[in-house]
């Protein structure tokens, strides 16, 4: 493979770690990304089979299409602390990482992800407030929601006016999308547009929302997904919000035509 013209706007089917290897130092913007959690090693409630009720059916208690989301939490965080080197690597001096994970109890403890992102640069955590969820377990508080963990080069700002936003995010899941852990396109939105980024790499592009986020504001992006479904799920979401798009723009351009007439 052969960089850019076999990566730029492009999905790519393959482990993640294996394709990251294959760009360059120093070339990419932004790393935008949420890695499968590993839930299904929780030692709690989690997502494990057999819950009943409104849950007994939810996409997450299945997995994720080839990913094995149970593995032992310290080969889980050897994995993800290379796939993270792997991004700070190819990452330009004026960029950064946008990792998003989410919190959990483990044998009574709360997990705060420091295993994985120790020694990295965390320059801030955001909290993505996801308004709502379902608690199984009497021993704590609802957890409502995520974080995204700002990894940065020295040199990254944020665009102009940018700052004047806070830490704390809010903004419904995605209901609708058929991938059981999908980013809303909205907070993908809010990351790209606070950024002058040209290039967006998501090493875990699931059903595409950092593609189509980087097209929406006119941005290139580098999807790399493990799972050939979600692959399939991501080239058709970008395809329909390509044709969407450029409808909208038809008809914003015949607006003005008929205004200037």
């Amino acid at each position: 493979m052969n960089y850019p013209e076999d990566f730029l706007n492009k999905i790519i089917c393959g482990d993640s770690l294996d394709i990251m290897k294959k760009i360059p130092a120093n070339t990419i913007d932004l790393v935008i990304t949420s890695p499968p959690y590993n839930l299904k090693n929780s030692t709690g409630n989690g997502m494990k089979d057999g819950r009943g009720g409104k849950w007994k059916n939810a996409s997450l208690v299945n997995g994720y299409s080839n990913y094995n989301d149970n593995i032992p939490h310290i080969e889980y965080v050897k994995w993800q602390r290379e796939c993270l080197t792997e991004m700070y690597r190819v990452l330009k001096e004026d960029g950064a990482i946008f990792y998003n994970h989410k919190w959990r109890v483990q044998k009574g403890l709360l997990q705060d992800r420091q295993d994985i992102v120790k020694d990295f640069p965390v320059r801030q955590i955001i909290i993505w407030r996801r308004k709502g969820g379902i608690n199984f377990n009497p021993g704590y508080f609802l957890p409502t929601y995520e974080v995204i963990y700002l990894i940065a080069k020295p040199k990254f700002r944020l665009a102009k006016k940018a700052n004047a936003k806070g830490d704390v995010w809010d903004f419904t899941q995605e209901m609708k999308n058929p991938h059981p852990a999908p980013f809303p396109i909205a907070l993908i939105d809010r990351i790209v547009k606070s950024t002058d980024a040209q290039n967006i790499l998501d090493p875990f592009m699931g059903s595409g929302t950092t593609a189509v986020a980087a097209m929406g504001n006119q941005r290139s992006f580098i999807g790399i997904e493990l799972s050939s479904e979600y692959c399939l799920m991501a080239e058709e979401r970008i395809k329909r919000n390509k044709i969407d798009s450029e409808v909208f723009h038809l008809n914003e351009q015949l607006t003005l035509f008929e205004v200037s007439k």
